[in-house]
């Protein structure tokens, strides 16, 4: 028997099987093949039509079915993964009123700032955690005031992975880890924020039913069953926004542990329960899968850094090389530091660390007779690492106290350098897993059912290896100082 994992991101959506007694991955698939369209109308725009998520999802549940031969009634539960901050509106019949706004569409950042001003950084910083900023709630303030017939049409509006738990069951949810990443969340008295509703001037009835991140949360309709090739009525056992998941499927729910991703951006997510904020404008809070309502109060404290793989990629498409295999051979033959040459990886857009500043990508100190292919590909992966360091210092300052970092088998945590650098600059080992965002999904929904500690029983064949801090650091400690010696030079210039 199986529980079935769904990880909606912006470019593909997979799909996972897990054995529900083991939690060992049947496998995983992706659909579409090829990347899901991204629509820009406007410069900063971006926007996705949720039906074609929900097209996806069906395709996608239909293909592992038949790539692993496994029948609709060996799938007991789904648990459902999805990108953050977008925003979905549906009317009373369930039909959606637009396209998605997306998680990295900015047209709301200036309704966000002036929130922050009225609304007050007391009650933004110590009752929200966090400035309204681009986040969901910014955004249907921007349909309310540029699409009013869209807005008098509204019932409810939805995050991704609302919608796809709705089109599965036909009933309208979210979850307080949901409400927060929207900022929708007042944490200081636990419960839906009046200051965001009351500026905004949205009505309670606006918000869907809030059903805890580990329950039933509704069943397979007879609808969503026909549509998904799924049973009717199996439940649907959890939901939660991408980072927040990829912090689970690593296992990170307790205070001092940290999840990291190096894909396209990169991610640090710390669990806290201090509710001090002193850098809200750089880094995110939000309520972590296990946050509970006149409980716990484990907060995932994220900082993402928009360039990160993005950096390496750009290399692999403009120099001359093959693959990321031999990019890391070039970088490997550099010593630490990359003899002098830098690189300040921003070039992804504005960087919330960097207070929204959008320094783009810097190659400093090249010499065109002594550098080569070789010093710029390390000094990429070391520019990137140091970012990292970067803003887990900024996490340090803002109350976090790391005790152990997990990250996925994937990306830039692959190359030595990179997680050296890291491990060794902050003196804290890494330890890389084998697991991915969908094969968390279909293993949390154990959580529902058995608890934590039968989930965190998954993990023990996971671990692939562990990076330690290196003894000799002054190399290492002396690079990041001119490193950031010419961050420094440029955000103040």
């Amino acid at each position: 028997m199986y529980y079935l994992g769904i990880d909606l991101g912006s470019s593909s959506i997979k799909i996972a099987l897990v054995e529900i007694d083991t939690g060992k991955s049947l496998g995983v698939v992706q659909e579409p093949e090829k990347e899901m369209v991204i629509y820009a109308l406007k410069k900063g725009w971006a926007e996705q039509d949720p039906k074609d998520w929900w097209k996806h999802v069906c395709n996608g549940i239909h293909k592992i079915k038949e790539s692993f031969d496994v029948t609709k009634e060996e799938i007991k539960g789904v648990g459902i993964a999805y990108q953050m901050h977008g925003l979905v509106l549906i009317d009373k019949e369930g039909n959606s009123l637009r396209n998605s706004i997306i998680w990295c569409d900015s047209r709301a950042v200036e309704i966000g700032n002036k929130a922050y001003e009225h609304i007050g950084k007391a009650i933004c910083d110590n009752e929200l955690l966090n400035s309204p900023a681009n986040f969901t709630a910014s955004k249907l303030k921007w349909v309310k005031d540029n699409e009013p017939e869209n807005f008098k049409k509204l019932y409810k509006y939805m995050l991704p992975g609302d919608y796809i738990a709705f089109r599965l069951t036909n009933s309208v949810s979210t979850t307080i880890s949901g409400l927060s990443e929207g900022v929708f969340w007042n944490f200081k008295k636990d419960t839906i924020s009046k200051d965001i509703l009351g500026y905004f001037n949205f009505s309670e009835e606006l918000v869907p039913t809030i059903v805890d991140t580990f329950s039933n949360q509704g069943i397979v309709s007879k609808e969503g069953a026909v549509e998904s090739g799924l049973e009717e009525g199996i439940p649907i056992y959890y939901r939660a926004g991408d980072q927040p998941n990829n912090a689970l499927s690593l296992n990170v729910f307790n205070l001092g542990e940290v999840a990291a991703t190096g894909g396209t951006s990169g991610v640090v997510y710390a669990i806290t329960d201090n509710l001090s904020v002193k850098e809200s404008s750089r880094v995110n809070n939000f309520a972590h899968v296990n946050y509970k309502k006149g409980g716990g109060k484990n907060i995932g404290k994220l900082l993402c850094i928009n360039g990160a793989g993005i950096q390496y990629r750009w290399l692999l498409n403009n120099l001359a090389v093959s693959s990321y295999e031999e990019m890391n051979s070039l970088a490997n033959e550099v010593m630490v530091g990359s003899d002098g040459v830098c690189v300040l990886p921003f070039g992804n857009g504005a960087e919330r660390m960097l207070l929204n500043q959008d320094l783009g990508t810097r190659i400093l100190n090249l010499d065109l007779n002594r550098h080569t292919k070789s010093h710029l590909c390390r000094a990429a992966l070391e520019g990137v690492a140091f970012s990292f360091v970067y803003g887990i210092e900024l996490m340090k300052s803002d109350g976090i106290e790391t005790k152990v970092i997990r990250a996925g088998n994937d990306n830039l945590f692959r190359s030595k350098i990179f997680s050296n650098t890291i491990a060794t600059l902050i003196g804290q080992e890494i330890e890389i897993y084998n697991t991915t965002g969908a094969i968390g999904a279909a293993r949390a929904c154990v959580i529902s059912t058995q608890g934590f500690d039968k989930f965190t029983s998954f993990m023990e064949n996971d671990h692939v290896m562990t990076y330690k801090p290196l003894a000799d650091k002054e190399d290492y400690k002396k690079a990041y100082e001119n490193w950031k010696k010419e961050l420094e030079l440029i955000i103040k210039a």
